[in-house]
């Protein structure tokens, strides 16, 4: 385990350089850059710019030391906001998404898996059918369409939620459902599919035979088994919740990571951009090694060396 461990830590970091460099080079190679305004400024003014963040430098140059800055852990200056770094605005935007995708990953967790379970238990039956209607209308309609339908009714026609911020508990409520449709509904039908695969297995019916209760067989055999394809696919959800969503921190107006990427994006932040990216993807190779370890504590028969 502590080889395999080891070995894939090297990979992330031969993953990262490799995403770092790409985004790098995409970055520089679309024309303009970060002073390229609509109303251009002085040519004086944007060549002393660009020499004091050494943009005219080579980019073999500027890329070795935005690398030996990172390394350093130093994300660089932001381009569109001076006097302040990148480090800022992930400090400072990172913990907002950090508690709506945490509630988030609680709320998808404790209902999408009951709800498949059930919809199983209940294969073709109404309720079966009834939820999965449900999850197929929250894995078909996009987050944004969510968020706007429950900010108009419950916001604009109920006047229950607010629209924006996070004073309360109530300002969780309509980010973290529009947030946690998609997935709730995706784990959803994932978990009766896969339930229902492992039901008809041969050490289903022999468990059953030897006159284990049914809920043992459920929760100790099928579903044990059942919920390794969720697993595979909760990685990458988690960092995609708790490092934030672009679209619905932009919806609700919340000082998270989404809306400071959104931004640089627009402004072409450069170090930004990176920044983000960067933060993003160490997070999401983090996670995706949680998962492969988290497979051995399910299902011993999985073999990671």
């Amino acid at each position: 385990m502590v080889r395999y461990i080891l070995k894939r830590i090297l990979l992330m970091f031969g993953t990262l350089f490799f995403v770092i460099l790409l985004t790098f080079m995409l970055m520089h190679a679309i024309p303009g850059g970060p002073f390229t305004r609509d109303r251009r400024l002085p040519e004086a003014v944007e060549q002393a710019l660009n020499e004091k963040y050494h943009l005219n430098d080579p980019l073999p140059r500027q890329f070795f030391d935005y690398l030996r800055g990172l390394v350093m852990l130093d994300l660089g200056p932001s381009f569109t906001y001076a006097g302040h770094r990148v480090n800022e605005f992930i400090e400072s935007g990172f913990p907002v998404s950090a508690r709506v995708g945490l509630v988030t990953i609680i709320f998808v967790i404790l209902l999408s898996i009951p709800l498949g379970v059930f919809a199983a238990l209940h294969n073709g039956k109404w309720q079966d059918m009834a939820i999965m209607v449900l999850a197929t209308l929250g894995v078909t309609i996009p987050s944004f369409v969510i968020a706007t339908l429950l900010i108009y009714v419950f916001s604009f026609k109920l006047n229950l939620l607010p629209t924006f911020g996070l004073s309360s508990w109530k300002g969780y409520l309509l980010p973290v459902i529009a947030l946690g449709g998609y997935s709730l509904s995706f784990i959803t039908r994932l978990i009766r599919s896969s339930l229902l695969e492992v039901m008809g297995q041969d050490y289903i019916r022999t468990a059953r035979a030897k006159g284990i209760p049914e809920y043992q067989v459920l929760l100790f055999h099928a579903l044990r088994n059942a919920i390794i394809p969720v697993i595979t696919i909760i990685g990458p959800t988690v960092a995609a919740f708790l490092t934030g969503s672009f679209v619905i921190e932009k919806i609700f107006a919340l000082p998270g990571l989404g809306i400071h990427f959104v931004t640089s994006i627009s402004n072409r932040d450069y170090t930004t951009i990176m920044g983000v990216t960067i933060f993003y993807a160490a997070f999401l190779v983090i996670m995706t090694l949680m998962v492969d370890v988290f497979y051995v504590m399910v299902d011993p028969r999985i073999k990671l060396e």
